[in-house]
């Protein structure tokens, strides 16, 4: 809105006049002027949103976009993650993996609005938050987003928030599937939501020392996906192979449904990537043409390889090439520019293709649908490469905090990298042993050939 602005008329007046202010002080009074002489009046208009920094307002586009982005992400996990998941399973254990993840979902929710959202995103320690927003205390209808999203409702901003943390979670139990105990996988969860996802989620976003020094991560490359790779990592080698891993194919019973969870994946995701701008703004448009650009192209590059190495692309190549893009982009994808997403892309393509089949190998981790191969090799492989494709001279929008160049970005990006790997796996170790310590962390060798469906639920996927 726009002010007209008329200041110290008279005294104007009287610096026409040669007067000095003093004297005007002194008298108390202002004096006529003579007749010789003539007053100018000066009519100053002022912007007040230039004098002034604006005030947060709720913005109905913002807000629509942030209800839309979590919904999306919503259908990223429920059903698509799911259905992805179950889709690598054997028939026996399909209705346990979906088990494994529509639970942590809910689960997850619940305790983000207990205490996670406050410890995450309110106060400004440098490992975590405080409690001063628990139970989502002081938060009104009225109350707007403190953190990126000023332009919207609080209420909004957690429930967007609450889906990464449900979805960070659930992508762990791809790794451990087909073996663990359902109680083992509630007594984990709870334990690395809250002394692993919660304190990086404060660390990258919201006040934490790694957010400090500069470290990008627009979606979750670190937060998300190496967090989840590293703790599932960890879960294969505690938990052990499954019977007859290496002398047995486990063929997935469904690769239909494996496809359909990586479109629902993909779909999600431009709520995932581009919802993290927070607002329906340019940066959220950016963000979505990389999020297409990168998964298209490592799609490309995975049956490639394939083609290449093994004589054939495959859908399940296809589709895992998908969500390797999609996860090598979250962390650049309001960053890079579009030439930046393709080669990311095609990176991601090549090396996940080899995560899941040259570097497994050497880990000798039976990792079940290759949480650490795509999450946690995509993850390091975006996080590492945002911070050279965000710098303005390859098409990006430049670097974090005060980082000036590419070196000092890059020695962010790759310690970002280190404290993620470090901590999600120190806590996964400690979760792991203190669920296995209460209730056992793998089934019986009879329940595990009978499949956990019966054995853990009581039911059948299918009934032929």
């Amino acid at each position: 809105m726009m002010k007209r602005l008329f200041a110290l008329l008279a005294l104007l007046g009287a610096v026409a006049l040669g007067a000095s202010s003093s004297a005007w002080a002194q008298e108390g009074a202002l004096a006529e002027p003579p007749a010789n002489e003539k007053t100018v009046v000066v009519a100053v208009e002022i912007d007040s949103a230039a004098a002034e920094p604006a005030a947060a307002e709720l913005n109905a586009g913002d807000t629509a976009w942030m209800l839309t982005s979590t919904m999306l992400v919503i259908l990223m996990t429920i059903p698509g993650l799911a259905l992805f998941y179950g889709g690598l399973a054997r028939s026996k254990n399909m209705l346990s993996v979906l088990m494994h993840v529509f639970i942590v979902f809910c689960l997850m929710t619940a305790l983000w609005c207990v205490y996670g959202y406050s410890l995450a995103f309110s106060g400004a320690g440098s490992f975590i938050g405080n409690l001063d927003k628990i139970f989502l205390a002081g938060i009104t209808v009225d109350t707007l987003s403190p953190d990126l999203a000023t332009t919207i409702p609080e209420y909004v901003w957690v429930a967007f928030q609450s889906t990464f943390a449900a979805i960070t979670t659930a992508l762990i139990v791809g790794a451990f599937a087909e073996r663990i105990k359902f109680s083992a996988v509630i007594i984990f969860a709870i334990l690395w939501f809250t002394f692993s996802y919660v304190p990086m989620a404060h660390i990258v976003w919201s006040g934490g020392f790694l957010g400090e020094k500069g470290a990008l991560d627009f979606a979750g490359g670190t937060v998300v996906h190496i967090n989840a790779g590293i703790a599932g990592l960890v879960g294969a080698y505690l938990l052990g192979k499954r019977l007859g891993f290496g002398r047995e194919a486990f063929t997935p019973h469904s690769l239909t449904l494996t496809m359909v969870g990586a479109a629902l994946l993909w779909v999600g995701w431009f709520g995932f990537n581009a919802g993290s701008a927070g607002a329906a703004n340019g940066q959220a448009g950016l963000a979505f043409v990389n999020t297409i650009l990168a998964t298209a192209l490592a799609t490309l590059a995975w049956i490639g390889g394939e083609a290449v190495f093994k004589g054939h692309p495959s859908s399940l190549g296809a589709a895992s090439g998908a969500v390797a893009g999609l996860v090598a982009i979250t962390p650049a994808a309001g960053y890079v520019g579009p030439t930046g997403a393709l080669v990311i892309g095609v990176a991601a393509g090549f090396i996940c293709l080899w995560g899941v089949n040259g570097l497994k190998k050497i880990l000798g981790a039976d990792d079940a649908f290759d949480v650490f191969g795509v999450h946690g090799v995509g993850g390091i492989l975006g996080a590492i490469l945002t911070g050279v494709f965000a710098a303005p001279s390859l098409g990006g929008q430049g670097f974090g905090g005060s980082n000036e160049t590419m070196t000092a970005q890059l020695l962010v990006q790759i310690e970002s990298v280190g404290v993620t790997i470090l901590w999600s796996g120190v806590v996964a170790f400690l979760a792991y042993k203190i669920a296995g310590l209460f209730v056992g962390l793998r089934v019986s060798e009879e329940e595990e050939r009978q499949g956990l469906d019966i054995s853990a639920h009581g039911e059948t996927a299918y009934h032929f």
